[in-house]
């Protein structure tokens, strides 16, 4: 299938700028018809999405992106959810900030306005495709969007419910575009479109781009930790939903407390089916507690550390104090999501202030960044970069400012 990419990026300009100006009532309206879409075309959605599920088993779609790629009713309820969510924030649009009066007399602020049009590219996940249309039509921004091809069927489906969403709320149904070619010769050409896209969620493009959907993260275990109650947080951080991107993928242990706690978290884990992959110091005092033998026990590899798993696997290393902890996070740390587990003040500052992430956590699971628990309705991704946008993309993340000069015919003296 060939397709205008310029074409339809003129028509998001264009549609982004009717948007932008549309009050938030009409804007929200929209939200509020895609959530009432998704609840009475659930049949037709899930029909869709079995074909695409289908298809990725024949080609052998590895199990962490059919997991990703699956339109589960609690997904589906969780999106609808988002469409409320967002609908039921604060519009940033107009926000005034940092107002002030100059000593000429002059009112001086900074608004909010939308960025423009975002070119997202992103596989597998078709409830992506919701996330980032309700962000983009709350906060008055056009988006071209570009999921994978083992998802096409269900985004095609997805992309028409949100369309007529927009129509039937009386907003521009160009706002939102789904590139419906998997072509992959579009992407360059997209990522280079730069004078009508002004955002893209992806690398390799020629305009501002932010990164996101890597990440290796990591739960540090102090000396000083609850271990009884560090173990239900290190699985809730590795099995609650394994195959995104703020899943657990690395435990540092502190060496004091190492012999008791690491038979408590293997145990636990293997329960629940996940491999623990075990360092030299870990592997001898896993066999010393008879854990060893366990079909999920094995020892790590050199690249098993800084390894985003995406599944039911983590690597676990001892280790001789903070210090080393520290260490090893910036050497493989993505910059997403790291933690720490300790009940000691000072250990927990110097980790909070040392471990430059995009969401650095004490006593918590790093399953919370998320656009939703932050309290920001979605998000279009979770920023790995420092530039512009850091963590869970938000509303206010899809807006810049300008700045708002009042005068009374003022002249620069």
């Amino acid at each position: 299938m060939s397709m205008d990419l310029r074409a339809m990026g003129q028509r998001a300009v264009a549609a982004g700028r009717k948007l932008g100006l549309m009050p938030t009532e009409a804007r929200n309206a929209v939200l509020a018809g895609i959530a009432r879409r998704l609840e009475s075309e659930a049949p037709a959605l899930a029909e869709a999405n079995e074909v695409d599920l289908a298809q990725g088993r024949a080609e052998g779609l590895a199990p962490a992106l059919l997991d990703r790629l699956a339109l589960t009713p609690k997904r589906l309820a969780g999106m609808v959810a988002g469409c409320r969510d967002v609908a039921a924030l604060p519009d940033p649009l107009g926000e005034e900030f940092d107002v002030r009066r100059l000593p000429n007399g002059m009112r001086l602020a900074r608004r909010r306005v939308p960025l423009g049009v975002l070119g997202v590219i992103y596989e597998s996940r078709p409830n992506v495709t919701i996330d980032i249309s309700a962000l983009c039509i709350k906060t008055g921004n056009g988006a071209i969007l570009r999921g994978g091809k083992e998802s096409l069927r269900s985004n095609l489906a997805l992309a028409r419910l949100i369309r007529d969403a927009c129509a039937e709320a009386g907003a521009p149904e160009d706002a939102i575009q789904l590139i419906e070619s998997t072509d992959r010769a579009l992407v360059p050409q997209l990522l280079a479109m730069d004078d009508v896209i002004d955002l893209v969620v992806k690398e390799h493009a020629t305009m501002p781009v932010v990164y996101g959907g890597i990440g290796v993260c990591h739960l540090y275990v102090d000396r000083t930790a609850d271990l009884a109650r560090s173990v239900p947080v290190i699985h809730n951080a590795k099995t609650q939903a394994p195959s995104v991107c703020n899943a657990l993928d690395t435990v540092l242990v502190h060496r004091e407390i190492a012999e008791a706690f690491l038979p408590l978290m293997t145990e636990n884990l293997v329960e629940s089916g996940v491999q623990v992959l075990a360092d030299e110091a870990c592997w001898a005092m896993l066999e010393r507690a008879g854990l060893a033998e366990h079909e999920l026990v094995g020892r790590a590899e050199a690249d098993d550390f800084g390894r985003e798993f995406l599944a039911l696997v983590l690597s676990v290393k001892v280790v001789a104090g903070l210090d080393e902890a520290l260490a090893h996070i910036a050497q493989y740390s993505t910059g997403h999501s790291d933690g720490i587990l300790t009940n000691d003040y000072a250990q927990a500052a110097r980790f909070l202030n040392e471990v430059n992430s995009a969401a650095v956590y004490v006593n918590a699971s790093t399953r919370f960044t998320d656009g939703g628990q932050f309290g920001l309705g979605a998000e279009v991704a979770i920023s790995t970069q420092k530039l512009h946008a850091r963590g869970p993309m938000g509303l206010r993340e899809l807006t810049t400012y300008k700045w708002v000069v009042e005068g009374d015919y003022t002249v620069r003296a």
